[in-house]
């Protein structure tokens, strides 16, 4: 299981404190923010995620910045991202999240719409799909909770009986890591255990935040 923290509108002086700290796995939410992030960071030994929502004009700084995309959706975004991850770059890892809750207001693709996307996106040559993503709708019922986490654990599987090499599940954040961990996460994505509570953004981009 690995940790990923989420250094959404906290300054670069806090990330560099994370590294110091031997933490080498960031998420951002927002595309200028976090391409300024990087640039002032550098690449290096670090790893940068992009876990926010994803508009279909943003792509490119992040499909040539970013090493992992854990929110696609649609796959125009994925079309895009694969287009414009330069040729001299790895493959750009993501994940597609998936909508476990059946919350109309939820991010994500319908359990029943994910394997012919799963199979579209896969098949783009300059990504490469590694798992799935989710955000349950929060609760303080844990089995609730674990549920959800099961849910998106079982659709991993199915694709791995399928044929498809998956090997990731981001899920989990600061309130219910427990929950996805024992259901199976690879990826849990905590921002405010430890960078404290965040603050407004410097600067939007047009997306909702989570």
């Amino acid at each position: 299981m690995r940790l990923l923290a989420v250094s959404k509108t906290k300054p670069a002086a806090d990330v560099r404190a994370a590294v110091a700290a031997g933490q080498r796995a960031f998420g951002e939410n927002y595309v200028q923010e976090g391409v300024d992030k990087i640039a002032a960071l550098g690449s290096a030994g670090l790893e940068w995620h992009f876990i926010g929502p994803l508009q279909s004009n943003k792509t490119r700084p992040v499909a040539e910045t970013f090493d992992w995309v854990h929110g696609i959706e649609r796959l125009k975004i994925a079309e895009r991202l694969s287009a414009q991850r330069k040729p001299d770059l790895p493959p750009l890892n993501v994940c597609i999240q998936v909508n476990v809750s059946g919350e109309a207001s939820k991010s994500g693709v319908a359990p029943g719409e994910l394997p012919a996307l799963a199979q579209a996106v896969a098949a783009l040559p300059q990504l490469r799909l590694r798992g799935l993503m989710c955000i349950p709708e929060p609760s303080d019922d844990e089995n609730l909770v674990r549920s959800r986490f099961a849910t998106l654990r079982r659709l991993r599987d199915a694709l791995v009986t399928d044929g498809m090499t998956l090997d990731t599940l981001s899920m989990g954040m600061s309130h219910d890591l427990e929950a996805a961990i024992a259901e199976g996460a690879t990826i849990v994505r905590v921002g405010t255990a430890i960078f404290g509570e965040r603050q407004l953004p410097p600067h939007q981009d047009g997306t909702a935040q989570h």
